[in-house]
């Protein structure tokens, strides 16, 4: 894969976004006194439009730095990793399942469910260890409704954004 100022920059853009998205709007959960928030949608597209190992970097990094700001300490390392591979497996379901431009929207679709599995999931994981098995259960329905808001949002945004050129030859570039 070839570097370029322009994939750098794409990047940091998605890794502001994915920081912003999630601290914009938070509604708070039961269990382990989190929040819900609509950068789960950034943290797909970013697999989606910047490949799996760009947009693994870039929703990791934004999605990591919210914790950071929010004062979310302990979720710093936690969330760094479940966004990463968030992205990178929705960058990879997404160049499997669209072929020379077919089947985009099944792809997003594939990247919001590896997110609602892996966020509820790898989160539940963690947060039984970190408070108990009932702090994690508490948190389960959040986390799914969490899955499925970025789902709605990202196929919402997929087409707006697929139509600008550059984003358009990007992800021809990246898968």
């Amino acid at each position: 894969m070839k570097i370029n100022t322009k994939r750098i920059v794409m990047t940091a853009l998605f890794a502001a976004l994915a920081c912003v998205a999630t601290m914009s709007i938070r509604i708070p959960t039961p269990g382990t006194n989190g929040y819900i928030h609509p950068g789960d949608a950034i943290v797909i597209l970013s697999g989606i439009i910047l490949g799996p190992v760009y947009g693994a970097l870039a929703a990791g990094l934004g999605s990591a730095m919210s914790d950071l700001l929010g004062g979310y300490f302990i979720y710093v390392p936690i969330t760094f990793m479940i966004k990463a591979l968030v992205a990178m497996l929705s960058g990879y379901a997404f160049k499997k399942i669209s072929h020379k431009g077919k089947h985009q929207f099944a792809g997003v679709i594939a990247g919001g469910i590896i997110d609602i599995i892996l966020v509820a999931g790898g989160y539940g994981l963690c947060e039984a260890f970190l408070y108990s098995p009932a702090g994690a259960l508490a948190s389960l329905p959040a986390n799914l409704i969490q899955g499925c808001g970025g789902l709605i949002i990202a196929a919402i945004l997929f087409p707006i954004l697929s139509a600008v050129p550059d984003v358009k030859r990007l992800i021809a570039l990246s898968h």
